[in-house]
């Protein structure tokens, strides 16, 4: 009995620990590269672990290439971290990580490959690849011969969000991919072949690039994850909760002078809407788009439509005056009329 009781707390814990769906992490908050599973790198010098920029967390990995780095003997230069999973041909992972390209980061016609999940064979290109080429983003699947499914410009200084959705199969009738770049669909599901026939992929980050490009690259790489629910690696995005409309200002009592306050300016509609970049992202607030506004109702005027002279109210007046005057001549009549009867 006491031996169930002491196993009890563990009991509590399994099934939390079997529904779990972020498979691994290669974050680099253990604050070294421990989570990943090889270095192929000419110095530990090209692949640090840093504290700024971070994308989240505490640390960051930048990664630093120079004309010839070449750990593996092999074509190009690199210095790239790898994570061997080698999923199985069926197997389907949503994938997130974070890259920002300084503003030193040379343009280049040639292929600088920033991630990448390469095959079990020694030579070609990989049948999945993230490169950028003339200051263009590009996804291409297949190898050399394969299609480029995604292209963006390449914005310095910034963090790009990555989330792959990947069905791994040699298959092009099964396996696909499915890329949201910033909090944003930019590739729908396309059916495709992922996985050349009879081998299997594995991740390598850093970067890998041709070797005639002759400036030094830097890039840097963050929170990466694998997990095998959309939920688990791009949450929901918050929206922000609008401002209330302020009540309108009472109508003043005239002045001295007569004059009541000029009618108030009306508000624009502002539309609040969720952030584009929420794992974290940036917020907006759109302008000018009424069909969105939950508050974006104009403010009445102050003054019910009346000029700054004032003139509305002083004819309100005067009809209640009127009005009271005609009142106590009708009062009056009937009494009147007595006191004619009587004399």
């Amino acid at each position: 009995m006491k031996r169930l009781l002491r196993l009890a707390p563990f009991a509590l814990l399994l099934p939390t620990l079997a529904t779990a769906s972020t498979n691994w992490r290669g974050d680099f908050e253990t604050g070294n590269l421990s989570q990943w599973d090889r270095e192929q790198s000419v110095s530990s010098s090209r692949l640090q672990v840093v504290s700024s920029p971070v994308r989240e967390g505490r640390y960051a990995l930048k990664t630093i290439v120079r004309q010839g780095d070449d750990p593996i003997n092999a074509s190009g230069n690199r210095n790239e971290l790898l994570y061997l999973d080698r999923e199985a041909a069926g197997s389907e992972f949503f994938y997130k990580w974070s890259t920002l390209f300084p503003s030193s980061f040379p343009r280049s016609p040639k292929w600088q490959i920033f991630t990448q999940w390469h095959h079990d064979g020694s030579g070609g290109s990989p049948p999945l690849e993230f490169y950028v080429v003339d200051d263009q983003l590009r996804l291409r699947v297949g190898g050399s011969s394969g299609k480029i499914v995604w292209t963006a410009p390449l914005k310095r200084e910034q963090w790009n969000d990555f989330v792959l959705h990947v069905k791994w199969s040699p298959d092009p009738k099964t396996g696909f991919v499915e890329l949201y770049h910033n909090g944003k669909v930019v590739l729908p599901l396309m059916k495709v072949a992922t996985q050349y026939s009879g081998q299997l992929n594995y991740l390598k980050m850093g970067l890998y690039r041709d070797e005639s490009i002759a400036p030094e690259g830097v890039v840097f790489h963050d929170g990466f994850a694998q997990a095998t629910r959309l939920e688990d690696v791009m949450p929901a995005p918050v929206v922000a909760t609008p401002e209330p409309t302020p009540a309108p200002a009472p109508v003043p009592n005239e002045g001295a002078s007569g004059e009541g306050d000029p009618p108030t300016e009306e508000a624009g509609p502002i539309a609040q809407v969720p952030g584009s970049d929420s794992v974290p992202g940036t917020g907006g607030i759109i302008p000018d788009d009424a069909a969105l506004a939950g508050a974006g109702t104009a403010l009445p005027p102050s003054s019910c439509g009346a000029s700054s002279t004032g003139g509305m109210p002083l004819l309100v007046a005067a009809g209640l005056a009127m009005a009271t005057l005609l009142s106590r001549r009708k009062k009056a009549a009937p009494a009147q009329a007595r006191l004619s009867r009587r004399r």
